[in-house]
């Protein structure tokens, strides 16, 4: 598995840190790092990864993810009910 080093963001997610803050969900580099790397749920399509884990007692974080050139690259991330992923 790969460690925090390994992960990087693109522009896009970069900018969704403070995109989410207006809408009042404080979410951290370190936080969507630590779904990348130690999921609740993962699935696979084609060449993504959806990574899903618990954010708080209503929300759980989505993170898509590619793997390139040796780096996991966050896509995007986003918060989504619990009760969606029964998580």
């Amino acid at each position: 598995m790969a460690d925090a080093s390994k992960v990087k963001f693109t522009r896009h997610a970069v900018e969704k840190f403070t995109v989410l803050k207006r809408y009042g969900f404080e979410v951290g580099e370190r936080q969507v790092v630590d779904v990348v790397l130690n999921p609740a749920r993962l699935e696979k399509r084609n060449e993504q990864f959806f990574a899903v884990k618990r954010m708080d007692s209503e929300h759980v974080l989505r993170v898509v993810y590619e793997r390139r050139k040796g780096f996991l690259v966050v896509i995007t991330f986003y918060p989504v009910r619990r009760e969606r992923y029964g998580l």
